[in-house]
């Protein structure tokens, strides 16, 4: 297959794409692997440059053509897509910085797909935020800062180039208030990446542990902090937005599809095809609106919803494949577990909240 750059979510070459990306989504959960093809496949294509600016080398996809264009890979190949935000959330994080030899040295490379680069940032997010001491501390020296600790969960790790990663600083040893962002090289002394978890689902995503051990991080990797909040300073990247119910919107849209492909060769399947296409159609309907700016829901409400659509449909889809759905090998067995990864993947506790009430059927 020819690759043709993808320059709007409407061109014919996003659906020759998809259809790449989804003939091999199942032997890459069967035989979990860095997915080096999938994302070689995706430069060639150019969906990296998406998310930059035309001085990057990128196209500066508006949000609404992002949306569209994740929802669309997502149905495809959630782990390729799931690697793909981690990419992107990078990207944009350094993108944003004032950090110019930074972005100079790095920004050209990740729009075209010849650097890898991922975050570290669940520990200051969704994962880790209980403990008393943080997972991740700098401490600073002369020239930068020393970091040490873990961060939790990082995905491909050991195929990046370059980690952004947050820490926590130490004063006289104490933790404050103040964080930092850093785009530190992976092969920097004292850091070591860990084996991938086995997930229940994308772990060709190859998502682990890093550890730090005394890594000097100098004041040239630096993207931001230390400040308050660092997360939340403003870097053209966000946490808990509307990215990863995009992904569990475009999980469902896969999901229903099989279920209404199976009511074309059964009718009792049509009734409920027909009542998922209608609730995923709203759905996408609403997650449109919002990257376009409207305030038709808030961003817990769209995500909750999500979440419960991408688990009932790909349920349904594995009651409507019967047995052979249940054999690993098959899409729907693969949907359900996939569906269950946004019960954890920086999932707000008012979300997981929602989500228990409803498994527990309370209003």
């Amino acid at each position: 297959m020819t690759a043709h750059r993808i320059t709007s979510p409407d061109e014919i070459a996003l659906t020759d794409l998809c259809a790449a990306l989804a003939a091999n989504a199942g032997d890459l959960d069967i035989r979990p692997r860095w997915p080096t093809e999938q994302l070689q496949l995706c430069a060639d294509y150019g969906v990296f440059e998406w998310f930059l600016e035309t001085r990057w080398g990128g196209q500066s996809w508006n949000e609404e053509q992002i949306v569209r264009g994740y929802l669309a890979l997502s149905a495809a190949c959630l782990t390729t897509t799931f690697i793909i935000t981690q990419r992107t959330g990078a990207c944009r994080r350094i993108a944003g910085c004032e950090n110019e030899p930074l972005k100079k040295r790095l920004l050209p490379g990740l729009a075209s797909g010849a650097l890898f680069a991922t975050v570290g940032i669940s520990h200051l997010t969704t994962s880790r935020r209980h403990l008393a001491k943080p997972a991740l501390t700098a401490t600073a020296v002369s020239g930068g800062f020393r970091l040490d600790g873990l961060s939790p969960w990082v995905t491909g790790a050991a195929a990046s180039d370059t980690l952004v990663l947050a820490a926590t600083l130490l004063e006289n040893g104490d933790p404050t208030d103040r964080q930092l962002l850093v785009a530190l090289p992976t092969g920097s002394p004292g850091l070591t990446v860990d084996q991938p978890l086995p997930l229940v689902g994308v772990s060709a995503s190859c998502t682990g542990p890093v550890r730090l051990n005394g890594v000097f991080a100098s004041n040239d990797t630096l993207i931001a902090g230390p400040v308050p909040n660092v997360m939340t300073s403003g870097l053209g990247a966000s946490t808990g937005g509307h990215e990863t119910s995009t992904l569990a919107i475009g999980l469902a849209d896969a999901a229903i599809e099989f279920v209404t492909a199976e009511a074309k060769k059964r009718d009792d399947l049509e009734p409920p095809a027909t009542a998922l296409r209608a609730e995923h159609r709203t759905l996408r309907d609403d997650l449109l609106a919002i990257s376009q700016g409207q305030n038709v829901c808030s961003k817990e409400s769209l995500r909750g919803r999500a979440n419960s659509l991408a688990l009932r449909a790909s349920q349904a889809a594995l009651t409507a494949a019967k047995g052979s759905g249940y054999v690993l090998g098959h899409p729907a067995g693969r949907w359900c577990r996939e569906a269950l990864f946004f019960l954890v993947w920086s999932c707000p506790q008012p979300v997981a909240n929602a989500n228990l009430c409803e498994l527990a059927g309370i209003e």
